[in-house]
């Protein structure tokens, strides 16, 4: 999907983009081989061409951050397949504070990488040195809500972290497709199943769980701990979803992709208000 992408070019828009994959430019090389492209002058086709070739070899070497920078976050979802082997997906806890309250705390984060969760607990394991470490290794940053409250917060307690990746939002990502809610609802209605006993936890509990562990409960870390692990682990399934669907209602139809296209379930589309 990444290397069909078009609208990283100045002044080409989604329209643009859709036509010329009609067209039949379906990859950034049938556009730089082809001779002429309709509606381009021949120097706005040999800009556009360097623009593309810049980008490819951007590509090869993996430097991302330029076709980060060219792409607009709504669309970085786009990244997705070809960034696979380096998703890092993420999802913090707090204690309940206002990123902008100074007694607001990121309490514990979930990182999960190629099948492996690593968890950071404030004043244990948590360091903003070994954080970064982490992202470093990131090509994909995938999260819900993330770029309204996970990097922000993260930003405002850990004013030193870059976060130089592109980053996929799972929540903006469900908006457009009309699905609304939140992350566990959003699950539920695509049959993304969690342990019994932490089915019914959600960001309160969350706060409350930190607050007993703060007060000697060991039991509400452990709790804490595997909520904070199946919110992580469960955005693997609902982004492999999320991206099936935005690829096949706003990518090329013809584009060759490494998986065939699944479609949100019904019930998904009937359980959130469009």
């Amino acid at each position: 999907m990444l290397t069909s992408t078009f609208i990283l070019l100045q002044g080409v828009g989604v329209a643009t983009e859709r036509r010329w994959w009609q067209e039949g430019l379906l990859h950034w090389r049938s556009f730089i081989a082809h001779p002429h492209v309709p509606g381009l002058s021949p120097e706005r086709k040999a800009l556009f061409a360097q623009t593309l070739t810049l980008a490819q070899a951007n590509l090869d070497e993996g430097n991302l951050q330029p076709l980060a920078a060219q792409i607009r976050q709504s669309e970085h979802w786009r990244f997705y397949d070809h960034c696979r082997s380096g998703i890092l997906y993420l999802d913090i806890e707090t204690n309940g504070f206002s990123l902008h309250d100074p007694r607001g705390t990121v309490t514990v984060i979930g990182l999960h990488r190629n099948g492996q969760t690593l968890t950071l607990v404030h004043d244990e394991t948590l360091r903003v040195d070994r954080l970064q470490a982490e992202l470093n290794q990131c090509t994909l940053l995938v999260t819900f809500f993330g770029t309204g409250f996970d990097v922000p917060y993260l930003r405002a307690k850990f004013p030193c972290l870059r976060f130089p990746m592109p980053h996929f939002d799972l929540y903006l990502a469900a908006l457009r497709l009309g699905l609304h809610g939140g992350l566990k609802p959003l699950e539920r209605a695509m049959g993304i199943e969690r342990a019994p006993a932490l089915a019914s936890l959600n960001g309160r509990d969350a706060v409350r769980l930190w607050s007993q562990w703060r007060q000697g409960h060991q039991t509400a870390l452990d709790t804490l701990v595997a909520y904070n692990t199946a919110d992580t682990e469960n955005l693997v399934p609902l982004a492999d979803l999320i991206y099936k669907e935005m690829r096949s209602r706003f990518g090329p139809e013809t584009v060759e992709t490494v998986s065939s296209t699944v479609t949100v379930p019904n019930k998904a589309r009937s359980s959130f208000s469009p």
